[in-house]
């Protein structure tokens, strides 16, 4: 995925729905914007419609699906996709910025800290290597994600995914912490903060 394929996809939907509506974009389409690389060929995105009625929802779904057959680019939308997965995304409405207008579509892109709770949620090596390339490249404090990533485990509702993630984030300091911020980096220092803001 490309800022090209990107802008094609949107192009191609914003022909399509024809109505004022707002996208937050995420997943790997959200990394290749902000830095990363990796090859993927979908968009992941949440869309949001200005009152909207059933017609409306029936109409963005023909929309989408138009805009898949006539771009080849495979789209997973949700109204909110806080409900994804398992750990909160938290205020992620309010931590986006925008990346492009195409007519009546407005098209967000997460906040890298707030992009990456998804991230660590999965945390197989294709996500490791677009948060070590995102985190670089926007220079993201490690301060910052700690306890981005401590309120999300904090404010997550119980379930056998807040021990892993807690595990992940741990592991992710200790292993890619000076890869990402150098040799100063001080993972236990980074890990403390994070168990601070997660109330443990």
């Amino acid at each position: 995925m490309n800022r090209r394929r990107i802008d094609d996809f949107f192009r191609t939907l914003n022909a399509e729905l024809r109505q004022d509506a707002g996208v937050i974009l995420t997943g790997a389409a959200a990394g290749s914007i902000m830095g990363g690389l990796r090859p993927s060929v979908d968009i992941d995105f949440e869309i949001e419609l200005r009152d909207p009625g059933e017609a409306d929802w029936e109409r963005l779904e023909s929309a989408i699906r138009k805009a898949v057959e006539k771009t080849g680019i495979y789209a997973n939308y949700a109204e909110d996709i806080d409900r994804c997965g398992m750990i909160t995304l938290l205020d992620y409405k309010n931590r986006t910025s925008l990346y492009k207008k195409y007519g009546k579509l407005a098209v967000r892109v997460l906040d890298p800290a707030y992009w990456s709770i998804g991230k660590m949620t999965r945390f197989i090596d294709p996500d490791i290597q677009d948060m070590i390339r995102v985190f670089r490249k926007k220079k993201v404090p490690p301060m910052r994600l700690a306890k981005v990533w401590g309120r999300a485990l904090k404010e997550s509702p119980r379930s056998t995914a807040l021990a892993g993630f807690r595990r992940q984030v741990e592991g992710f300091f200790r292993s890619y912490g000076k890869k990402i911020w150098g040799k100063s980096f001080d993972p236990a220092r980074v890990i403390r903060q994070f168990h601070k803001a997660a109330g443990i």
